[in-house]
C-alpha cells in the first residue's frame, strides 16, 4: 500500500504541504501584481513624452482591468483542465512579455495592445480565481484566513511596488520601471514550477483540515464550456447578481479609481509624485492586515454584516477625500490612507464565503464571474476617472460618485439571503462557518 493510495491527514509537527502551496501562490500573485503598480505612476511621464491625454492612457488601463476580470472565470476552468501550475507559469510569462515590450512602443495603440491585452490576459489568469481554486482544493479549515492572506498578496503587490516604480522613473525613466516589473514576474516562475502542485493527492496528503474525500476529481470538460455553464447557472439566482453588483462597485472604488488616479489627483494639488506613491504603498501595507483580519472574521461573523460595514465606511471616506488633497501631507490624509488600506480588499473573503455557500463546488468558476464584474467596474472607473479629469479639470465628481455607489453596495450586501447549512451527513456545498464545524461535518460525512 502506498501513500498515494490513501492520502494522509496532517499530523504531528510536520508542516502540511498546503501551506507551501499557499506560500508560492502568494509569491506568484505578488509577482504578477508588480506590473499593476505601473499605470498610476506612469500616467504623467507618458503624457509628457508622447503627448497623450489622460483619457487615452486611461483607456489602455481600462482594457487591462476589464480583461483582468473577464479572463478569470476561463482561467479557473483552465486550471481544472490543465492544472494550476501550467496556467500560472504561462500567465507569468505572458505578463512579463507584455510589460517588457512596452519599452519599444511609440503609439497609443501599442499601449493598448501591451498594457491592455497582453498584461490583462496574463494577470487575469492569476486573479482571484486562483485564490478560490487553491483555497478550495487545499484547505477545508482556515479557508477564510488563507483567502485573506492570498488576496492581500495580490492587492498589496500592486501598491508596495509603487515607491520603487516612482523612484526608478525619477532616476532612469519609465522604461526602467517597466523592465523592473518584468523581472519581478520572471523571478517567480522557477518557484512556481518547483513548488506549486495541483492537488493534495499529488503529494499523497489530504486537504488541510479535511479528508481524502474532500479532494474531488477535477473537471475535464472544455474550459470555455465550464466557464459559460457556470455563468448561465449562477445567473439564475438572485445572490449572484447582488454579489456581482457589489463587487462591480468594489472594483470601481479601488483598482479602477484610487489606484490609477490617486497619484495624478494628488499631483494636481501640488503633492510630489513620490509622496503620493508612498501613500498608496502605505495602503498596501495596511491592506495586508485588513484582509487577513477580514478572513479571520469571515470564519466567525455573518459575511453580509462584514460587507455592509466595509462598503458603507468606504463610501463615507470617499466623500471626505477631496478636501484632504494639498501640497503638504496632513494627519487627516494619513488617516484616510490607513483606513482605505484596511478596507481595500477586505471585501474578498466574505464575498468568496458567500459564493461557496450558495454555489458549492462551482464556487471557483462562479467567483471568477463575480470577480469579472469587479474588474469591469474597475475598467469603468479607470476610463471614467480620466474623462472626468479631462472634462472638469478635477477628480472631485469621480470621488463623490464612487462614494454614493459604495453606499448602494452596502445595501445590496445585506439583501443577500443566507443559505441554510446542509444537514449532518449531507453534501458539503458551502464554506463551513468555522474550522470546528468543518471538522464536524467531515466526521459525519
Amino acid at each position: 500500500m502506498t501513500t498515494t493510495d490513501h492520502p494522509r491527514a496532517a499530523t504531528g509537527p510536520r508542516i502540511h504541504p498546503a501551506w507551501w502551496v499557499a506560500a508560492v501562490t502568494f509569491l506568484a500573485l505578488v509577482g504578477a501584481a508588480a506590473f499593476r503598480a505601473v499605470p498610476g505612476v506612469l500616467i504623467d511621464p507618458l503624457r509628457a513624452e508622447f503627448g497623450w491625454s489622460v483619457s487615452t492612457i486611461s483607456a489602455a488601463v481600462a482594457v487591462n482591468m476589464a480583461l483582468y476580470g473577464l479572463t478569470a472565470p476561463f482561467a479557473a476552468a483552465l486550471m481544472e483542465k490543465f492544472g494550476v501550475r501550467r496556467v500560472v507559469v504561462g500567465a507569468l510569462l505572458l505578463t512579463a512579455t507584455g510589460s517588457g515590450l512596452t519599452v519599444f512602443m511609440t503609439t497609443s495603440w501599442q499601449l493598448v495592445l501591451l498594457w491592455g491585452f497582453l498584461v490583462g490576459l496574463g494577470t487575469g489568469s492569476m486573479a482571484l480565481s486562483l485564490v478560490a481554486t487553491v483555497t478550495g482544493r487545499w484547505f477545508v479549515a482556515r479557508r477564510g484566513l488563507v483567502s485573506g492572506v492570498l488576496t492581500a498578496g495580490g492587492a498589496t503587490g500592486q501598491l508596495v511596488f509603487l515607491p520603487l516604480v516612482a523612484w526608478a522613473d525619477a532616476n532612469w525613466g519609465w522604461r526602467s520601471a517597466s523592465l523592473g516589473t518584468t523581472a519581478a514576474a520572471l523571478a517567480v516562475v522557477p518557484l512556481v514550477a518547483w513548488l506549486l502542485r495541483d492537488r493534495p493527492r499529488d503529494l499523497g496528503v489530504a486537504p488541510y483540515g479535511g479528508t481524502a474525500a474532500d479532494d474531488v476529481d477535477p473537471v475535464r470538460t472544455g474550459a470555455a464550456r465550464t466557464a459559460v455553464r457556470g455563468l448561465v447557472e449562477a445567473a439564475r439566482s438572485r445572490p449572484f447578481w447582488l454579489l456581482a453588483g457589489g463587487f462591480f462597485i468594489c472594483g470601481l472604488s479601488t483598482n479602477g479609481l484610487v489606484q490609477p488616479h490617486f497619484i495624478p489627483a494628488a499631483h494636481d494639488h501640488g503633492m510630489p509624485v513620490t509622496t503620493a506613491a508612498g501613500l498608496l504603498a502605505v495602503v498596501g501595507i495596511f491592506d495586508i492586515a485588513g484582509t487577513i483580519f477580514s478572513g479571520w472574521l469571515t470564519d466567525r461573523v455573518d459575511p453580509r454584516v462584514l460587507l455592509l460595514a466595509y462598503y458603507g465606511l468606504r463610501g463615507f471616506s470617499l466623500f471626505l477625500l477631496p478636501p484632504l488633497f494639498g501640497p503638504e501631507l496632513h494627519v487627516s490624509m494619513i488617516a484616510f490612507i490607513v483606513f482605505y488600506g484596511l478596507d481595500w480588499v477586505a471585501t474578498v473573503p466574505p464575498t468568496l464565503a458567500l459564493c461557496r455557500e450558495h454555489f458549492g463546488p462551482r464556487a471557483p468558476v462562479v467567483f471568477g464571474w463575480v470577480f469579472a464584474s469587479h474588474q469591469v467596474g474597475s475598467a469603468f472607473a479607470a476610463f471614467g476617472g480620466g474623462v472626468v479629469r479631462d472634462v472638469t479639470g478635477s477628480y472631485d465628481l469621480a470621488w463623490f460618485t464612487a462614494g454614493a455607489l459604495c453606499l448602494a453596495a452596502a445595501a445590496m450586501s445585506v439583501a443577500i439571503r443566507r443559505r441554510p447549512a446542509p444537514p449532518a451527513g449531507g453534501p458539503d456545498v458551502g464554506l463551513p462557518p468555522s474550522p470546528t464545524q468543518a471538522a464536524a461535518g467531515q466526521a459525519h460525512g
